[in-house]
């Protein structure tokens, strides 16, 4: 029987919501070091990363992962001829169990890495979610986090799917930088 080990979602965005500018590109001012580390330790203890045609992770491990890229250009589950270890998946053709079957790792556990429908798709099935927010950083227009914002906060949007306001972790002191995980039910870190 399949039985997924944990979806955790990672994000950081700017004091509106925003991850991505009003053009779709992921601005400098939302990329720290200190958060790319982060990023990369979560990602390297999930068996699968999941995300929207646009989002990309470049990191060290970026190769060896393992992939489900979401998109509408496909009925269903198809294979990536650029990749032999992802899939696209539309999720209106087939569950997530389904590609996760297809993938290769039906029992996995997943690292949910956007965009702003991808992000969504989740918000009832998060384990976690960590939510980095830039200081400072405003992105009039940009493209947010959660379909719900900017009506809603990002910390409204995940509290009303069930989600607790977990640890608050300090990632760059100079910077002023935090991760916030936000955590379903009883499960805290």
């Amino acid at each position: 029987m399949f039985k997924l080990h944990r979806i955790e979602g990672y994000a950081i965005i700017s004091e509106d919501g925003m991850l991505a500018n009003a053009e779709g590109i992921m601005p400098a001012s939302l990329k720290f070091e200190a958060d790319k580390v982060f990023f990369e330790r979560g990602l390297d203890g999930v068996d699968v990363v999941v995300h929207g045609r646009h989002s990309q992770e470049y990191q060290r491990h970026s190769d060896l992962r393992r992939r489900l890229i979401l998109t509408r250009k496909v009925l269903a589950i198809s294979a990536d001829p650029s990749n032999k270890k992802a899939i696209f998946w539309n999720p209106a053709g087939a569950s997530l169990e389904q590609a996760m079957t297809v993938l290769g790792v039906p029992d996995g556990s997943v690292g949910v890495i956007g965009g702003t429908e991808v992000f969504g798709i989740f918000l009832d099935r998060y384990d976690v979610f960590y939510l980095s927010r830039a200081p400072g950083v405003w992105l009039p227009g940009g493209r947010p986090v959660f379909p719900e914002v900017p009506a809603r906060t990002p910390e409204e949007v995940l509290e009303s799917h069930g989600l607790n306001r977990g640890q608050r972790q300090v990632l760059d002191t100079e910077r002023g930088l935090a991760v916030v995980s936000w955590h379903r039910s009883s499960k805290v870190e």
